[in-house]
């Protein structure tokens, strides 16, 4: 942690967001101060409506300060506006490993009807080996563009019509999950 001086002048640092286009602003003494810090953005209006939240933590490269990503979620109140009644909802959570580090999955799909517990079984079978194999071949940057661009979503619903057509097929989570060191005795 730095040590400020008392009544240090603060000021703005403007902070580079390679995934959005949204402008992040931080106000501080220094930018070594806001290294570290994670930073909250609602995406709602620039995906056209789909409520979604990201996650960035900052980090302070001498004066240049970049936001990497950490987590993007979608809001309940989008799920809950999607859900209708007479239809069953798919959910499931798992660890997926990327190229470059491991990442949290926790997928949400709707179904157009009341369907049995088979199919929903199936159904969420069908998106861990669909979604593991996906995320193999590809860095964390390139799958938060792809959740951001709805591709990943588009083809796993393609594939998934096969087993039950899907009114609702989204990444509900995917976050970064960070690495333990392991001390040794």
């Amino acid at each position: 942690m730095v040590k400020l001086k008392k009544g240090g002048k603060k000021s703005f640092y403007e902070v580079k967001a390679p995934l959005t286009s949204a402008k992040i602003v931080l106000y501080g003494s220094e930018p070594a101060e806001l290294n570290g810090k994670t930073v909250k953005l609602d995406l709602t209006r620039s995906l056209r409506g789909k409520s979604i939240e990201m996650k960035f933590r900052i980090k302070a490269d001498g004066e240049i300060l970049t936001a990497e990503p950490m987590s993007l979620e979608l809001m309940g109140s989008y799920i809950r506006r999607m859900m209708r009644r007479g239809t069953d909802y798919v959910e499931d959570s798992f660890d997926a490993e990327c190229r470059d580090g491991k990442a949290r999955v926790k997928p949400f799909m709707l179904t157009r009807n009341k369907v049995s517990r088979a199919v929903r079984n199936s159904l969420r079978v069908a998106t861990k080996q669909h979604l593991e194999g996906y995320f193999k071949t590809r860095t964390m940057q390139e799958l938060f563009t792809e959740i951001m661009t709805n591709k990943i979503q588009k083809e796993l619903s393609l594939k998934l019509k096969k087993i039950y057509p899907l009114a609702l097929c989204e990444i509900r989570i995917f976050a970064v999950v960070p690495e333990v060191k392991k001390i040794e005795a």
